[in-house]
């Protein structure tokens, strides 16, 4: 069942991040080079972060599926990685939020793909219209961080 979230995305991000490694890991360890800046994902093992088109409050829906979601044809960029989730939680946040009031979800411990859906990025200043879908799913192996589809011209 996805969830529909509002985020205050500062910074430009969104952080999805296990629930208890959160208070030792935090955003402040994501890097964000070149390569991060344009998959608009940067990554560490326990700690994802998700870049925005705006800093500011944002439309965000996390869904955990059983498999891996297929790419809408609908998105202006899909990008995807790995988190570990060792707790059996993950929360998602605004780098400012603060923690322990960060909602936070229930899922298996284990592994999961992350796959970020990004859509009305082009138009997300002037209109406010971008969104951010954020698939959850077992897996294995991890993933490197990549870009699945780039439509942004």
């Amino acid at each position: 069942m996805p969830h529909a979230l509002q985020i205050f995305a500062d910074y430009h991000q969104i952080i999805l991040q296990d629930a208890t490694a959160a208070a030792a890991v935090g955003w402040g360890e994501l890097a964000w080079p070149a390569e991060a800046l344009a998959r608009m994902l940067a990554v560490a093992p326990t700690v994802v972060g998700i870049g925005t088109a705006r800093a500011d409050v944002v439309p965000v829906t996390l869904e955990v599926a059983a498999a891996a979601p297929p790419v809408p044809d609908d998105c202006d960029l899909v990008s995807e990685a790995s988190l570990d989730v060792p707790s059996g939680a993950v929360v998602c946040l605004g780098p400012t939020d603060y923690l322990p009031d960060a909602r936070r979800f229930e899922v298996a411990p284990g592994r999961y793909g992350v796959r970020v859906h990004a859509r009305g990025l082009a138009t997300a200043e002037a209109a406010g219209s971008d969104r951010y879908d954020v698939i959850l799913w077992p897996c294995a192996d991890a993933l490197p961080p990549r870009v699945v589809r780039d439509r942004r011209g």
